[in-house]
């Protein structure tokens, strides 16, 4: 197991979020949530990537107790356990794919000859190489969202977060971004927590997680 969430509560004011969610996730897993908007889901999503914190549970990853780390030490733990993949790829506008991709090992304290090699790597991996040196400007959706995944990949994390990161996408590109996660699930044993309003990729993930009023069911 490598995310264990424990009776999980979150309210924003007087409005209750999340009220007792438990989850499971395996490594290697690729797990979709889904639900209608409103149910909790990327609340849900946020506190497992600890960019909130939950007013009542416990949250383990890689058997790390992320409840009770420091906000320095959580910090740390983030960038270097946890990749994430947002609908918008938010890539810097100023720097290239390569710069953009690089960013997360350089927090980390990597060199840049290293990080530059593992970040080539990868975009080679992702099918983007030609793109290294193009801002996001230059490039097409796909191959912006593309870039993304690399960057969520650099530090090699215990777990990828993606929150609708096939919704901004046509089609084609949406089944490509799809394919890929299984792509990186087959060869990197990696490790996938999915908010989706997809079909298609919620009746292909390993399994579907439904959330409604805060609880999964």
């Amino acid at each position: 197991m490598i995310l264990k969430a424990s009776n999980i509560y979150k309210s924003y004011g007087e409005l209750p979020i999340l009220k007792g969610v438990n989850l499971e996730v395996d490594k290697g897993e690729i797990v979709s949530i889904v639900g209608a908007s409103g149910a909790g889901k990327s609340t849900l999503l946020h506190i497992i990537g600890t960019l909130d914190k939950a007013d009542k549970g416990e949250l383990y990853i890689n058997d790390a107790a992320i409840h009770s780390l420091s906000a320095n030490a959580l910090s740390a733990f983030r960038n270097e356990h946890i990749g994430f993949v947002f609908q918008f790829h938010h890539l810097l506008p100023e720097f290239t794919a390569l710069e953009n991709v690089c960013i997360p090992a350089y927090i980390k304290g990597e060199t840049h000859a290293q990080s530059e090699k593992k970040a080539m790597e990868l975009l080679e991996l992702l099918g983007v190489a030609e793109r290294a040196k193009h801002k996001p400007s230059q490039m097409s959706g796909g191959e912006q969202q593309r870039v993304s995944v690399a960057r969520a990949l650099i530090n090699n994390p215990s777990i990828i977060l993606a929150d609708e990161p096939s919704g901004n996408l046509d089609s084609e590109n949406a089944s490509s971004l799809h394919n890929l996660f299984f792509h990186l699930r087959d060869t990197m044993h990696q490790t996938f927590i999915i908010v989706t309003h997809n079909e298609e990729l919620a009746g292909i993930s390993d399994r579907t997680i439904h959330m409604r009023d805060g609880l999964i069911y």
